[in-house]
Formats: C-alpha cells, structure tokens, sequence
C-alpha cells in the first residue's frame, strides 16, 4: 500500500539550525515533479540511479512529469533525450518554459509584436503560436530575454533601443544564474536578464519558468494530483524547493548539481528532505547501479 504524507504547515528554519540531515522520504508519494539539468543527468549522461529510480515510480503507479527552466530544447526534444538514457517520458509529461512564455504573451500581450535575445527555438516557439517576433525595435512591444549562448552587444543594442527609446516591456524566460554543467556551469537567463536591465534601468513585468504561477499552474495540470499527495525533486533552493511550498507539496533537494551543503547552509529556505542524488529517492537502501553498456558519442551540450 502506498502511504501518503501528512498535511503539515511548513515555517522557516529557525536562525542557526542549520540544514536538515540527509534524509530520503519514508513513502512512495501519488505524484511526482522531478527537475532534469542536475537532478536526472548532468551533460550528456544521466546521473547514477536515475533511470532505475524513475523506473521504479512508474512500477509503483504513481504520476510523473518532468520540469526544466532550459529553454534550450523543446518539450519533445527534451522527452526523446529521456528516452535516449531509457527512461520513459512522453512529450506531454515535460513542462519548459517555452509553452509557459507562449502562453502568457497571448494573455496578456496579444496581438504584440515579440523582439528576443534568445536561441533559434525561441523564436520558433513564438512564430508557431502565432505570435510576431521582430528584429527591429521600434515595432517591439515585448522583449523576451532567454538562456542566450549566442547573446552579444547587437541583440543587446536592440533590446536597449526597444526598451529605453520605445517603451518595450521586458519578458524573461527564467530566473536561473548559471545552468549546472560537468565542467562548472554556463550563464543563464538571470545573467542576459541582468545585462539588458542594467543598460535600460527598467525591470521584467514577469520572469516565468520556476517557481512563478505560471510555471506552478502548468505543473499542477500536467501531474492531476493534489499537491499533498506529490513531491517535487530538484538541485535548486530558490526554484525547486521554492515552487513546491507554491504547490503545496514535499521538497526533495538533491545534492548533485546546482546546490552545494555550504548553499544549503547558509538559505532561509530549507527543503523537507535532502539527498546526495536521485538514487536515494525511494524508500529503502539504494539500489545497486549496474554498469551502463558505452554509447556513440553525441556532441556535449549544456542541457
């Protein structure tokens, strides 16, 4: 039988108490909201335990849907690089940021022309929404600041020109400083984001992707399941752990990507449960990791 966690009111972790020991959850919850940069792989190899851990939930008959603030990929390029580490994932199970953007343009910004400092797929997304998407400034309403690796001084000249000689507000994708990778990271979102603020002196109307409502509100319809049946699993203290006192849910911080102990320490938000990786997601003694059989190399990628 599956037991179901106990409703509880959370509070912040009184000064000096430090973080929680490491402590996996005791049940095998209804839902669950798993991260992937850092929580399921890292670079081009799932993390250990991963695929067997998420083989396991789904064994155990409990919901599962994936979430990323990598605006990077789209949600069915994201579920087929699951499948290429073998786990089962389906596009409709994985949530980005960019059905989120989408969706909040065409509520509040609709029939506005969109210029983005962003990757290809960005743009792409936009235009198969039918949303405008302009290179010219003075035509922006919107500027849509993203995960940018081709981000230089032209995309942000015209972001400035959109925003402090024509008025644009300015839309971002996610709030992440860094994407966790095997080398050390790469400048997220927050770091185009801060570039393109410091030079217009305005500030984003919105940064989607987690934690914010949007975002909460995709992940809530996705799972269908109430929020103190699920738990949410990421490596990040301000997104993950941040979005699942939003939901209403347990927090599950993993120490293999983005947060160190030394992080952990030193946040006002403490999660209800931390674990060294995935593998130590379930209920009883990790379960031994057999050795993965060598794959073609594939051309590294931050994802």
């Amino acid at each position: 039988m599956r037991l179901r966690p106990a409703s509880r009111q959370r509070s912040p972790a009184p000064p000096g108490a430090g973080p929680p020991a490491r402590r996996r959850p005791p049940q095998v919850f209804a839902g669950y909201v798993v991260d992937l940069d850092g929580t399921v792989y890292l670079g081009d190899e799932p993390l250990p335990g991963a695929v067997e851990t998420l083989a396991r939930i789904r064994d155990a008959g409990s919901r599962l849907v994936f979430l990323t603030n990598n605006p990077l990929r789209s949600a069915a390029s994201y579920a087929e690089r699951l499948r290429e580490f073998s786990v089962q994932a389906e596009e409709r199970e994985v949530v980005t940021p960019l059905a989120v953007l989408t969706g909040y343009l065409k509520e509040h910004h609709r029939g506005a022309a969109v210029l983005t400092v962003a990757e290809p797929l960005v743009d792409q997304s936009l235009a198969a929404a039918g949303i405008e998407v302009t290179s010219e400034p003075s035509a922006a309403d919107v500027v849509v600041v993203s995960f940018d690796r081709t981000f230089d001084y032209t995309k942000l000249l015209r972001a400035f020109r959109a925003v402090h000689k024509h008025g644009a507000v300015i839309v971002a994708t996610n709030p992440d400083p860094f994407c966790p990778t095997p080398d050390g990271g790469l400048p997220d979102c927050a770091a185009v984001l801060a570039a393109v603020e410091a030079c217009t002196g305005a500030r984003a109307e919105a940064v989607l992707g987690k934690p914010g409502p949007q975002m909460a509100a995709e992940v809530r319809a996705r799972l269908g399941v109430p929020g103190a049946e699920a738990t949410m699993v990421g490596d990040r203290i301000l997104t993950d752990v941040a979005m699942s006192r939003a939901l209403g849910m347990t927090s599950v911080l993993v120490l293999s990507g983005a947060t160190t102990e030394r992080n952990l320490a030193g946040s006002a938000v403490q999660p209800d449960y931390v674990i060294d990786g995935i593998a130590d997601l379930l209920p009883g003694p990790p379960q031994p990791q057999p050795m993965r059989q060598p794959q073609p190399a594939r051309p590294r990628e931050p994802k």
